[in-house]
């Protein structure tokens, strides 16, 4: 009995799936969501959806074109999610006013602004973080069911990859990952 209640314990803190009604598995074929890189949704515009900034002020992701934008969906009460929040600060301030990366997340969570903003505080976590988003519109547009998701946008607002699931965005594979920002600016650079 405690093996599996270790199991359990040990698959939820993994990943925090999105609480929905249960869809039917993916045809053979379609890819379902793993943790890990994703590319298959490379070269796909942001989407356009509507969410709050930190001050409480309308926002898309279209505000930082012109800069590669690393995007982490998270929420309050996904374990993975907390875990990360301070490593993808770490790489925000890393990054704070150099032009090389934007790094925003936003919350998926249906509380208000203020219970957001007293978990953000409560953990000393910067403003990068109090985006937030609670119909879940970036979630659906960008049709993800596991949180935590991050997603990197060139500096023209394609999707390079996605990561699903949490990871050290201060360590070696976040770096390697993040080195594609450059690569897909420098592309970019070259066909204008």
């Amino acid at each position: 009995m405690r093996l599996i209640v270790c199991l359990l314990a040990a698959f939820a803190a993994t990943a925090c799936d999105r609480q929905k009604a249960e869809e039917p598995q993916a045809p053979a074929g379609e890819s379902q969501q793993v943790k890990g890189v994703d590319r298959s949704q490379r070269g796909k515009p942001s989407p356009v959806t509507v969410f709050r900034d930190p001050d409480g002020g309308t926002f898309t992701l279209s505000k930082f074109r012109g800069t590669p934008l690393l995007v982490n969906l998270w929420a309050s009460w996904c374990a993975p999610c907390i875990k990360e929040l301070p490593t993808l600060q770490q790489l925000e301030s890393a990054h704070a006013g150099d032009g090389r990366l934007a790094v925003i997340a936003v919350s998926q969570d249906m509380a208000p602004q203020g219970s957001v903003d007293a978990f953000l505080a409560e953990r000393d976590l910067g403003r990068f973080a109090a985006y937030h988003d609670p119909e879940m519109g970036l979630s659906s547009a960008l049709g993800t069911q596991i949180l935590p998701t991050t997603i990197l946008y060139d500096a023209g607002g394609k999707e390079v990859w996605r990561y699903v699931g949490d990871l050290d965005w201060t360590g070696p594979e976040a770096t390697k990952l993040l080195a594609e920002a450059s690569g897909a600016r420098a592309r970019e650079s070259e066909g204008n």
